[in-house]
């Protein structure tokens, strides 16, 4: 039969989704800060039972405490998402060094559209880069400021997703442009190495935003 603590930790469990390290730890803690209170409540006189209601009445209630996790979940999972972007982005201009790689190959000249939308690629890839960098920074030290606990995660979701979707469509952009019925720009490597990675970058962003507004 499972305890008083058995069934809060269960309770915290199902009302905490997120990044898998962070909440096996918050729930360490949980467990852990439990078990000391039964200890102590025990050492003072109560039975077993009473001392892990008093455990866990004196940790609070679900509803009081399941906030501040998903506070804490929501900020993981946007790091990881912001990290996860800088990743992506910043290889992008080696993946796609003009010439470097042989599905790359400028075989049919440079059109006017194609020059204009490879300076949109490159100028919008940078913008990325660098809000992304500021995300990374914004979820680890800029925790200490109160503009950015409350509203940062929700933005960076979002600048996220948004990145994600205007990378991805200068991307496709590109490769139809590129000529042919595939294009010099071959289709596998930009499903590969856009397309994809960019596809589980918003996923990963979708996911902080439920957290925020849950």
């Amino acid at each position: 039969m499972s305890t008083s603590v058995d069934d809060y930790l269960v309770g915290l469990t199902k009302a905490l989704p997120g990044p898998r390290r962070k909440r096996a730890d918050l729930l360490a803690e949980a467990h852990d800060h439990l078990i000391d209170a039964t200890e102590a409540f025990e050492a003072e006189g109560l039975d077993r039972t009473a001392a892990e209601q008093a455990a866990t009445a004196d940790f609070g209630e679900l509803s009081e405490v399941v906030p501040a996790y998903r506070e804490e979940l929501s900020v993981a999972q946007t790091r990881n998402t912001a990290a996860l972007l800088l990743g992506v982005m910043i290889l992008q201009p080696l993946i796609w060094q003009p010439g470097m790689w042989m599905w790359n190959q400028d075989v049919s000249g440079p059109t006017e559209l194609s020059i204009l939308l490879e300076r949109l690629v490159r100028w919008t890839g940078g913008a990325t880069i660098a809000g992304a960098v500021l995300a990374v920074l914004a979820t680890s030290f800029g925790q200490r400021f109160a503009f950015v606990r409350q509203h940062g995660t929700q933005l960076i979701a979002m600048f996220a997703l948004i990145s994600a979707a205007v990378v991805s469509l200068g991307g496709v952009s590109m490769t139809v442009e590129s000529g042919g019925p595939v294009g010099h720009i071959d289709v596998v490597p930009v499903s590969a190495f856009v397309l994809i990675p960019l596809a589980v970058v918003a996923l990963q962003a979708y996911r902080g935003l439920r957290l925020v507004r849950a």
